[in-house]
């Protein structure tokens, strides 16, 4: 039977997201919630940003909608403690305060918007949506990059070694002669090489290291 292309072997389906909603009026919550179910959402709401800690899951894709001003914890500071506790979650500020020191503030900090109330439905709506889509693919980049780490992380250093010179197109007699080994241990060490990552083919090979150095290279938490 023909292998899974590279990477797909691995791939899990997404959780459904969450658009969390955190802020202290409860009036403002109950009508977030009735707006957003009614596009088929699911939301979560809490008063403050420690409830939204001690309750939320890091592994499951969303975005937040949140206040400035709460009490226990407010929106920055909920904002700068979500990065560092693994969250991939857009962060869109709704505020009746706004003003621009504000703004910077949060944009700088790595916000996806800042609105003020009131605000148009249909306009929120389509930035949540904008939003969960982002978390989505932040989420799946971020699976890809544990599953290259995982399956590259059980090469051991000589076997790295071949790896890279495998994915230059070097043979085995070049990758001998650079390496000071053996013919026949370099064909030892490719053999490990290909039952360790799963694959059969060099064009496979080659397409999970483009996959690791891309990894490398992006940045999850940008904005689009």
């Amino acid at each position: 039977m023909k292998a899974a292309p590279t990477g797909a072997r691995h791939a899990t389906e997404a959780p459904e997201p969450i658009v969390y909603v955190v802020d202290d009026d409860g009036g403002v919550r109950t009508s977030l919630k009735w707006l957003l179910e009614s596009v088929g959402l699911c939301v979560h709401s809490y008063a403050n940003g420690r409830e939204f800690l001690d309750a939320a899951d890091p592994s499951v894709p969303g975005c937040i909608l949140l206040d400035v001003r709460m009490p226990y914890m407010g929106g920055f500071d909920l904002q700068e403690g979500l990065a560092p506790r693994g969250f991939l979650l857009p962060v869109i500020f709704l505020t009746a305060h706004g003003d621009i020191p504000m703004t910077v503030r949060a944009m700088k900090g790595g916000a996806y918007d800042f609105l003020e109330k009131p605000f148009n439905d249909q306009a929120l709506i389509d930035r949540v949506q904008a939003a969960l889509q982002l978390s989505l693919r932040q989420h799946a980049a971020a699976a890809t990059r544990g599953s290259l780490r995982s399956r590259l992380g059980q090469l051991s250093a000589r076997e790295r070694e071949v790896f890279e010179k495998m994915v230059e197109g070097k043979s085995s007699k070049v990758i001998a002669s650079e390496l000071d080994i053996s013919y026949k241990t370099v064909e030892v060490h490719r053999a490990h090489i290909r039952e360790k990552l799963d694959v059969t083919s060099l064009a496979e090979l080659v397409r999970l290291a483009l996959e690791d150095r891309s990894a490398n290279d992006s940045d999850p938490g940008m904005r689009e």
